[in-house]
């Protein structure tokens, strides 16, 4: 068995618009910094599937996927923030495919861990609308895919983003096979992710927000991780636990407020590595939605890959300039409420 796996979206540098955030550079410095530490060379990287059409139509609308391919083709916008090119119809099924074949081989225990360079984006990406950048919900069809082709029956999805993954929640909200929990900065785009947004019909329960006020760092995240996450994900026992890895709650990042460190990223992922080994056989993997201050996604992916791998990393970005709020209680008392935890 491999100790991790990665997938890496070849050709994606044609999808770009001049000037936006979401850029070709967020998965270069990650691949840079990781070639530097000596962990990308070494290990596997995996072709995209090809995505099948039943999973495809089970996570988005034929509507919309007709069109969003009409659209690549004729470039410019789904909306003011998120562009097309002709390429990106092909990209976004190949970062799919890619988030689908580092499922599948942490699933069937080739690789300890998987890392999902997925680009363009996916968890803003709704069943009938993509938004936020994000075109097709990358996670979302890994999961889908993995519950179609392996026959699983619980998986969680636990989203690490700055921003509320208001796709991946309106796809599974009245679903119980994967429980979606999300702790993300609000007020913020894209305005949901209400605390007690809990799911309807069978995904009553399955659906977890967790929204942090502005200048939440660290100490929010780890014991809103400790103390209610954990606890819950132990009560729904999935069988394999796959991330919506975002840097952009790093206290550096220019779209958010949040005062996460690469060293609070790295502690987040080790709290859910052991989690996965006693819990979910070990299954664990990343898939990268934002972030887009270049130094944090360096710094944080080592971070994580170094959690990923046992090894040592030195926080190079170091904490947050500022002091870091403690309105969060609040939140997290009105959580241990809701769930009774």
């Amino acid at each position: 068995m491999k100790d991790i796996i990665y997938f890496y979206p070849e050709g994606h540098a044609v999808h770009y618009e001049t000037g936006h955030p979401e850029r070709p550079e967020r998965v270069e410095v990650i691949r840079i910094a990781l070639q530097q530490s000596g962990w990308w060379d070494a290990y596997p990287k995996l072709p995209a599937l090809a995505v099948p059409d039943n999973v495809l139509i089970n996570i988005h609308s034929p509507e919309y996927l007709n069109l969003l391919e009409l659209s690549c083709r004729r470039g410019g916008h789904l909306d003011a923030d998120t562009y097309l090119t002709q390429a990106s119809w092909k990209l976004a099924h190949s970062a799919a495919g890619g988030a689908m074949a580092v499922a599948q081989a942490v699933w069937e225990r080739q690789a300890r861990y998987g890392f999902a360079l997925t680009r363009p984006p996916g968890h803003h990406a709704m069943r009938g609308q993509g938004m936020g950048f994000c075109l097709l919900n990358n996670v979302a069809l890994a999961a889908e895919y993995l519950l179609q082709m392996y026959n699983a029956k619980r998986l969680a999805v636990v989203d690490l983003d700055l921003h509320h993954g208001n796709g991946t929640q309106d796809i599974f909200w009245r679903r119980g096979d994967v429980f979606f929990i999300s702790v993300h900065q609000s007020p913020l785009y894209p305005g949901s992710g209400a605390i007690d947004e809990i799911g309807e019909g069978e995904g009553e329960g399955r659906n977890a927000k967790f929204p942090l006020p502005p200048m939440s760092g660290d100490t929010a995240f780890l014991t809103t991780m400790d103390e209610m996450i954990v606890p819950l994900l132990e009560e729904y026992c999935p069988e394999m636990v796959l991330v919506s890895y975002g840097f952009d709650a790093h206290w550096s990042d220019p779209l958010g407020h949040l005062l996460l460190s690469a060293s609070g990223y790295q502690s987040l992922i080790k709290r859910l590595i052991s989690f996965a080994d006693s819990y979910s056989r070990g299954r664990l993997a990343l898939f990268l939605e934002g972030g887009y201050n270049l130094d944090a996604g360096a710094s944080c992916s080592r971070s994580l890959v170094a959690a990923l791998l046992g090894k040592e990393d030195k926080d190079s970005l170091g904490f947050a300039p500022y002091p870091e709020s403690t309105l969060w209680r609040r939140m997290l008392k009105q959580a241990h409420q809701i769930w009774r935890i």
